[in-house]
């Protein structure tokens, strides 16, 4: 049996999808993280503007998405996230969510396997941690609950 535990919740902020295009593989995107904050029993602070969350909308309707981002902890402690995932739903759902509509998380799946890189210290627990994330789209922000696998 897999248990688990909350360790931190994160809002970002978005900014517009920059469209790639078409390739071979699907539809290519772009979406910029602003900005946001994180907070959780062992963990806090905020996301720093400059990342983005690079998407594959592949053919079957599926969002693989890769998001590449920096948290700073409110002790200064900075972490580099890789966060992947998968995004889909019933085609109205994601039409729905696609223009900026309330939807709720209920209604899509949104599920991510984030990877941490933190120097050894307070926080070192996060290199050696397995984590689950269950996202939440909406127009202008990504909130995300990382689970801790125990």
């Amino acid at each position: 049996m897999i248990h688990s535990e909350l360790a931190f919740e994160a809002v970002m902020e978005v900014g517009p999808v920059q469209e790639l295009g078409a390739t071979p593989k699907g539809a290519r995107k772009m979406i910029p993280i602003l900005g946001g904050r994180f907070s959780g029993p062992k963990i806090e602070g905020i996301i720093l503007p400059g990342g983005a969350d690079w998407q594959l909308i592949r053919n079957d309707g599926v969002a693989e998405v890769k998001a590449l981002y920096t948290m700073k902890t409110a002790d200064g402690t900075m972490i580099y996230i890789v966060n992947r995932g998968y995004r889909h739903g019933p085609k109205e759902v994601m039409s729905r969510l696609a223009a900026g509509e309330p939807v709720s998380p209920e209604d899509y799946y949104f599920r991510t396997t984030p990877v941490f890189e933190v120097e050894d210290g307070r926080y070192g627990w996060l290199n050696r941690t397995l984590m689950v994330g269950i996202g939440e789209r909406t127009k202008e922000s990504v909130r995300i609950r990382f689970y801790e696998i125990l």
